[in-house]
């Protein structure tokens, strides 16, 4: 694509890279393979002596001591793997289950809502958008889900017949936690994102990424794309898998902030998170949204998550929802947004760094084929089986 070029390591990484721990994963020309590294004065760093995926790295509990080591290989500087000379960027997990949580923000609850009540056509979003959002946005804003406020709302909204599916998850006492891509599966930043060709009204949709280990901790977070097809999943909210997961679907990165004393929960919930996409034809969006108006915390989603009667024993990451809806007319007036192949998308926020992926057709992106056995095949054949 024309409007492809080349990413420099410092635009991506967090404002305050030099105090964070940056756990990424790369494909190493060297090593023959992926390795889960960790990022420091700008060169990767090889953590295949403690792990050799990324899944058992998180699983250690001791791992904050274990990263303390400094006897690790070298692999080259990051901008190394973003020119393509010394390997590529990968998604930051591997083994983890990848699912995501919807309509945890209030505008994307009432985005929902249009697209079921539209059908799927973007050509009736305005008019439904203008109907609803008096309505329905402003009761929305600041209720916690489970609450008796939130309780309260529900019984007004089903006495106007304004009551939706989507609702019910979004302010309800049970979240919507779906499968969001397979594991393995997931692209990373500087790969392309897909699109659907059956589809004509979708869009990115930036959010915050949490990592889980198989206890339930919640160890950091990234930034993720759930690209989404507002059209088909439109239709349908029984078409949600046709309209989540496919080629490409999925981004991930660039890297895993851990929690530690300069990045805590509490910094999280107060990131604000910016979306820039940039077209081929000229077309720019701009937006940014706080987590502070989510719905619902982290750690309760993790909750509903990872639990007693559902367990993940190679860990998961959970989207948290996503807290921007595009609207922006691109096509034509009333039409909103969709994407256009040769897209820029960038999804960034201070403390976590900048996620940059470009859009073409799930058809036309690389199809995905080193899955969990052929990662099992590479890493014994590396003589790493014992470090899985």
């Amino acid at each position: 694509m024309a409007s492809r070029q080349p990413l420099n390591a410092s635009a991506l990484l967090p404002e305050d890279a030099e105090r964070a721990t940056l756990l990424g994963r790369v494909w190493s020309t060297v090593q023959g393979g992926p390795c889960p590294v960790i990022l420091r004065g700008g060169h990767v760093f090889d953590l295949t002596g403690l792990s050799a995926t990324m899944s058992g790295l998180l699983e250690r509990t001791d791992l904050r001591a274990a990263l303390v080591t400094r006897d690790l290989p070298d692999l080259g500087p990051l901008q190394a793997f973003l020119d393509g000379s010394a390997g590529h960027l990968l998604a930051p997990v591997d083994l983890h289950a990848i699912k995501a949580a919807g309509v945890t923000f209030a505008d994307s609850m009432l985005e929902r809502v249009i697209e079921e009540q539209a059908r799927g056509d973007s050509t009736r979003a305005n008019e439904v958008r203008a109907r609803l959002a008096p309505v329905i946005g402003e009761n929305l804003r600041g209720v916690q889900a489970g609450s008796d406020k939130a309780r309260q709302i529900k019984a007004l909204l089903q006495d106007m017949g304004l009551w939706s599916q989507y609702l019910e998850v979004g302010i309800g006492p049970d979240a919507e936690i779906f499968t969001k891509a397979q594991p393995m599966s997931a692209v990373g930043c500087g790969d392309m994102v897909g699109i659907h060709p059956i589809s004509e009204w979708n869009n990115p949709e930036p959010e915050v990424v949490v990592v889980v280990r198989s206890d339930g901790t919640i160890l950091g977070a990234t930034l993720g794309n759930d690209v989404n097809l507002r059209d088909v999943e439109g239709r349908s909210a029984l078409l949600l898998g046709k309209a989540k997961d496919n080629n490409a679907s999925c981004a991930i990165g660039p890297f895993l902030r851990l929690f530690d004393d300069h990045f805590t929960h509490d910094d999280l919930n107060r990131s604000v998170v910016s979306l820039r996409v940039e077209g081929e034809d000229g077309f720019v969006m701009t937006g940014d949204s706080a987590m502070e108006a989510i719905s619902r915390s982290p750690a309760d989603l993790v909750g509903q998550l990872l639990n007693r009667s559902h367990q993940y024993p190679d860990g998961a990451v959970l989207f948290l929802g996503t807290m921007f809806a595009p609207v922006k007319d691109r096509r034509g007036a009333g039409q909103g947004f969709t994407h256009e192949v040769g897209d820029r998308v960038e999804i960034a926020s201070p403390r976590l760094g900048r996620l940059v992926n470009w859009v073409d057709r799930t058809d036309r992106c690389p199809e995905w084929r080193f899955g969990v056995r052929e990662l099992m095949r590479n890493l014994i054949g590396r003589d790493l089986g014992e470090r899985i």
